[in-house]
């Protein structure tokens, strides 16, 4: 890490165990990685004495919404133990700005889509299943989330990253509003024209009962009004762009295997 960050003015530590299934499997990892990788991020950081560290939070720290929108200072709740090995890391990050006076700022990013996106998330695994086969396989329609296409979310980084008013803090990055899982499959498959495709239930897909998020709403208004970012993607529009790359890619993705 020392060797990584020597000379930098800016970090933006985007490393982690991200598969929400997986952490499931291997709880020991994701702290491995999550927490102490983050650590050693930040201690290099410290180090160095880098003018600016970017660190990278999750909607999934809040759990299922005690209230929407979901502002900075709703509770953390660890549903998951990939949420909790994130949230070990934000704290660590907090800590470092409370300790060491490091110039950390942490961008929690509400549920990122887009080209290129691994086939871990619903979306892809949406796209990649309803060009392939005749029906489409999921886990939970219920749950509401709100996606923020990935050009936002990278222009989200970068602005409220390097915004001075918010070194300390976590801000949100997020659309403000949200739709069900159930819904935007049916968008995706009207951008296909495939309105008719059936929709089935797999429960290899689905999370334990107490582990599911069901609601993620952002409240943006910290990363709007105190560092000027403003999403330009509507999701049809970024959905519409994510089946194009993928129609164009699809040889990168295993339709029929359910990856963790």
């Amino acid at each position: 890490m020392h060797k990584a960050v020597q000379g930098c003015d800016y970090v933006f530590h985007l490393a982690a165990l991200v598969g929400i299934p997986y952490s499931y499997v291997a709880p020991n990892d994701y702290v491995a990685v999550n927490v102490q990788g983050t650590v050693n991020v930040l201690e290099a950081c410290r180090d160095e004495k880098t003018p600016r560290i970017v660190h990278t939070s999750t909607s999934e720290t809040y759990g299922t919404a005690v209230y929407v929108p979901i502002d900075e200072k709703h509770p953390l709740q660890g549903q998951s133990p990939y949420s909790a090995s994130k949230i070990g890391a934000d704290k660590m990050a907090e800590s470092y700005y409370n300790s060491f006076n490091l110039p950390v700022v942490t961008v929690r990013p509400f549920n990122t889509f887009g080209p290129r996106q691994s086939a871990r998330a619903f979306i892809p695994t949406v796209i990649t299943q309803a060009l392939t086969r005749d029906k489409i396989m999921m886990g939970s329609l219920e749950p509401v989330r709100d996606m923020t296409f990935v050009k936002d979310t990278a222009e989200g980084f970068i602005t409220v990253g390097l915004c001075e008013k918010v070194i300390g803090q976590t801000v949100n990055l997020g659309m403000g509003h949200g739709d069900t899982i159930g819904t935007m499959v049916k968008t995706i498959l009207k951008i296909l024209g495939k309105e008719k495709m059936l929709i089935r239930q797999d429960a290899s897909r689905v999370r334990p009962a107490n582990s599911e998020v069901m609601r993620l709403i952002s409240d943006n208004r910290i990363a709007r009004e105190v560092c000027g970012w403003k999403p330009k993607y509507t999701l049809e529009s970024g959905l519409t762009q994510t089946v194009e790359w993928i129609k164009q890619n699809l040889d990168k993705y295993k339709p029929d295997r359910y990856a963790i």
